[in-house]
This record gives structure tokens, C-alpha cells and sequence, in this order.
């Protein structure tokens, strides 16, 4: 986590989003609701961010990840020190 969430004052906004994300049961409520909090650039780093840890989670190497996808060898690297630190378990339970 962050040093910004670190504090419970700053973390409760986030902690509120989490709430609600998950107290949302239709699918089409969520994307509705996603589509409104963020902007096309989110969506789209969001996705990326998602396919590298899918493709981590593959045993593919992060070079290997960097050329396929376009994107820098440091950015496919953040998502492995959280992998390492155990994060992302939703995606390790349905390999």
C-alpha cells in the first residue's frame, strides 16, 4: 500500500471506493459506475496493468512481456515486485 493509505485518515476514501465496488452485485451497475470514476487513460492502464500480471502469472519473462506488449521492462517489473509480495490472489485462484 502506499504511504498515502498508510494513514487511516487518508486510506478511508479508498476504503470507502473498495466498499462500494463490492457491495455493487450487478454487473451492469459496476460498469456503469466505473465507466463514470474513471477516464479512458485509466481504463486503458488498468487493462495493460491487468494483462501483464495475467501474463506473469503465465511464467513469462518480463522481457518477454516489455516487447510484446509495448511497454517498458520497469513497468512490467512493478507488477512483479507485487505479485512477490503476494498481491493479486483473486488472479492466482482461478489459474
Amino acid at each position: 500500500m502506499s504511504e498515502s493509505f498508510k494513514n487511516k485518515k487518508d486510506s478511508s476514501g479508498f476504503n470507502e471506493f473498495v466498499d462500494l465496488v463490492l457491495a455493487i452485485k450487478d454487473r451492469e451497475l459496476l460498469e456503469d459506475f466505473l465507466l463514470g470514476i474513471t477516464t479512458e487513460a485509466e481504463r486503458v492502464a488498468i487493462a495493460h496493468r491487468l494483462q501483464i500480471i495475467k501474463k506473469l502469472l503465465d511464467d513469462k519473462t518480463q522481457y518477454e512481456i516489455a516487447e510484446e506488449m509495448g511497454v517498458g521492462v520497469a513497468t512490467v517489473t512493478r507488477g512483479a515486485k507485487e505479485l512477490a509480495q503476494g498481491r493479486f490472489k483473486v488472479l492466482r485462484r482461478q489459474k
